[in-house]
């Protein structure tokens, strides 16, 4: 696990290594005062020597600024590997998660993704921090002090080696007690965040159903959690403190009182006993700060195994060795493919399909609700890996191909329309980023957009607040189908994304794509039988399996599920008004 986040510091490694060196320099001088003190004392205020107390006051002045530099160095630099390092981990997490599969953001959960790419990794950074200093700092001044306590009076010091295995093992106790609390509150974390982008995201449901209480239960209840588990992880830390502390007033009394025996006994100098009382301050406030270390460390630990789990991750969808970089045409074949979403061959969501459609067919597909029609879709563009079988495009295997050079030629426009903050114009150019103004507007003509958009006062250039909250629906439709279309794709699947547009709308975006782009495969998933009757075919999904395929009038003829749906949409008022 170290070694995996060792790897984000990267180009901050100088400054990860000035600051435990510098913190060294710091505490050096640190040690040396109480020394110099004790000399001072002994040799200088004692006798009344003024010269030599002028001459050590400048030498504990001096090692007082050095001090004062080397820490507020080791302080600078800290800071800038910290930074460094936790923003060298979120471009890693991110980078890794863009390349992750459907099925590997499912198993993780989106609000978990949030969560590791903020508060985990706020955590990992303080303690990183923490670590390169204070982790440094209070070993390195322990063991000094320790040798210059020693140094001056050995029998006095024993008295810390009896102490540290207390404190090592009721710190051991501690950090066993507490981890398996942090481990669970953060996986709480990820259920708050999930009910947070939930209610933020169908604000507009919550209030027109007037659902605030309910919601406000829902979280109130997450965050109680989040609240008692902390609360329990607390009370054991807070063991920490009174346990240290009464170390250290314990050490303290024994070494007055051994101490001042020895000065009465001419044994040992005033200086000396300063000296070690300073040093005992110095050891002692060292185990206090590799304390507040361990419980940080205790905290992290639980964030950066969630971390890592992330950067351990593989994508289920990879690239072949010499993978196929152009795509022919869009012709499109399923060659007898199942499809589980937990690769389960038991346990198929599509199974025994067989398709064959020529480059530039126009394929609609209809079917009851669950009859796995977006599964099948998303095959084409390998947004999902084939169970069994396999599916050709261009006459290749999408397996074959570079992930990203097949998903260039094929343009999907998912159930859920997703638009994001920014101009018109810049939401547009994820189809293409080089289109010129005049390739915008014809794409959205073609997608019945330029209309409305020419409508706002800004035009194009009119802001979009995400998610696309201040465009209707059937609005956020047909741009996102416009920005599909700027892609020029060999293929162009429409997953139920016209279903938000007045039937002659939807007729008008039909035409367009008839007369425009003649060359282009065209899927479109339909509630509405008016969206796919003028289809070259039209596929009848029923329970995972191809019901029938054929044209409007042959499935009207023979298809019963084709007729049923038909009837009871044209009983229902629902027609085509193309014109």
């Amino acid at each position: 696990m170290i070694k995996k986040l060792i790897r984000s510091i990267r180009q901050y490694k100088k400054e990860t290594i000035f600051t435990p060196i510098f913190m060294i320099m710091e505490v050096t001088m640190e040690v040396i005062i109480p020394l110099l003190m004790a000399d001072l004392i002994d040799f200088g205020i004692t006798k009344g020597d003024m010269n030599y107390i002028w001459k050590m006051g400048l030498v504990l002045f001096f090692c007082a600024t050095l001090s004062l530099i080397f820490g507020a160095s080791s302080g600078v630099f800290a800071a800038r590997a910290s930074a460094g390092f936790a923003a060298n981990l979120r471009h890693d997490l991110f980078y890794d998660i863009q390349g992750f599969s459907f099925v590997n953001i499912d198993k993780f959960s989106s609000s978990s993704l949030v969560t590791r790419l903020t508060t985990d990794i706020t955590n990992v950074q303080n303690a990183f921090h923490m670590i390169i200093r204070q982790a440094v700092r209070s070993p390195v001044m322990l063991t000094l002090s320790l040798i210059m306590a020693f140094r001056v009076n050995s029998k006095i010091s024993l008295i810390f080696l009896a102490v540290a295995p207390f404190l090592g093992i009721g710190l051991l106790f501690i950090i066993n007690k507490v981890h398996p609390i942090f481990v669970r509150v953060f996986k709480t974390y990820d259920k708050l965040n999930n009910v947070v982008q939930e209610n933020l995201r169908g604000i507009r449901v919550v209030k027109s159903f007037v659902r605030e209480d309910l919601e406000i239960e829902k979280f109130e209840s997450i965050s109680d959690e989040i609240f008692k588990g902390f609360t329990r992880a607390g009370k054991r830390v807070s063991f920490n403190a009174p346990f240290l502390q009464f170390a250290i007033y314990t050490c303290m009394l024994l070494i007055s009182w051994i101490g001042a025996r020895l000065v009465v006994q001419h044994s040992m100098t005033t200086g000396e006993l300063m000296s070690i009382i300073t040093y005992a301050m110095q050891i002692l406030m060292s185990l206090n700060l590799l304390s507040m270390v361990f419980v940080m460390i205790i905290i992290s630990r639980a964030s950066a195994e969630r971390i890592v789990e992330v950067l351990d991750e593989k994508s289920d969808l990879v690239n072949p060795e010499n993978p196929v970089k152009y795509v022919k045409d869009g012709s499109v074949s399923f060659i007898d493919v199942g499809f589980s979403y937990i690769n389960d061959k038991d346990n198929l969501c599509l199974s025994e399909i067989n398709l064959d459609i020529a480059s530039g067919e126009t394929v609609g597909i209809i079917g009851g609700t669950g009859s796995s029609k977006t599964s099948l879709v998303q095959l084409i563009p390998r947004l999902y890996d084939v169970t069994s079988g396999s599916i050709l495009v261009g006459g290749v295997d999408v397996r074959d191909y570079d992930i990203a050079s097949l998903r260039n030629e094929v343009a999907v426009v998912l159930q859920k329309n997703v638009l994001f903050s920014g101009t018109i114009k810049e939401n547009l150019r994820w189809g293409a980023e080089d289109a010129t103004d005049e390739e915008l507007i014809h794409a959205c003509r073609l997608a019945q957009a330029h209309e409305f958009i020419s409508s706002f006062p800004k035009g194009y250039d009119t802001y979009i607040e995400q998610g696309g909250s201040n465009v209707s629906g059937g609005q956020r439709q047909r741009l996102c189908i416009a920005r599909a279309l700027l892609k020029k794709p060999k293929v162009l699947i429409l997953d139920d994304s016209t279903s938000a547009v007045d039937t002659r709308t939807d007729s008008l975006i039909r035409k367009a794509f008839r007369e425009y782009i003649p060359n282009t495969t065209k899927f479109i998933i339909a509630q509405r039988v008016a969206s796919v009757q003028d289809a070259d075919k039209i596929i009848v999904m029923d329970s995972g399996k191809i019901n029938s395929v054929g044209t409007h009038e042959e499935l009207l003829e023979n298809n019963q599920i084709y007729k049923e749906v038909y009837y009871s949409q044209m009983k229902g008022g629902d027609f085509d008004a193309e014109s």
